[in-house]
This record gives structure tokens, C-alpha cells and sequence, in this order.
């Protein structure tokens, strides 16, 4: 019973035009969200290097990336 249920659900899921536009904006915020990642990762090693040669002429010592948990 649950799964006929579930079936039906799913088939008129499928079947309505609001599921066509919610998809596409899973597709738009994923993109959004890999375009973040691509650019940002490289900027944030950027101001990393800024402030470690700012420290280092402060007279501190430089400040390492954290290691990744395994």
C-alpha cells in the first residue's frame, strides 16, 4: 500500500510543469554553487598569502593552511 502510494506520488510528480521549473532551479543553484567554488577557493589562497607576508613583516610567522581530516 505505502508503495503504490509512493508511485502515485512520484508519477504526479513527474507529470506536473512545476516539477520541470523546480528542476531547473536545482540546475541554476548548482551551477551558481560550482562557479562559487571554482573562484573563491583560488582568491581565498590569494588573501592567505596576503596576510602571511603581512604577518611575516610584522615580524610573526606565517600562519599554514589546516591539514584535511581524513
Amino acid at each position: 500500500m505505502l508503495f503504490d502510494y509512493l508511485l502515485v506520488r512520484a508519477r504526479s510528480f513527474l507529470a506536473s510543469t512545476e516539477a520541470a521549473s523546480a528542476i531547473e532551479y536545482a540546475i541554476v543553484v548548482a551551477m551558481v554553487a560550482v562557479v562559487i567554488v571554482v573562484f573563491v577557493t583560488p582568491v581565498g589562497a590569494r588573501v592567505l598569502v596576503m596576510f602571511n607576508n603581512l604577518l611575516v613583516a610584522l615580524g610573526g610567522t606565517a600562519v599554514t593552511t589546516p591539514a584535511p581530516s581524513p
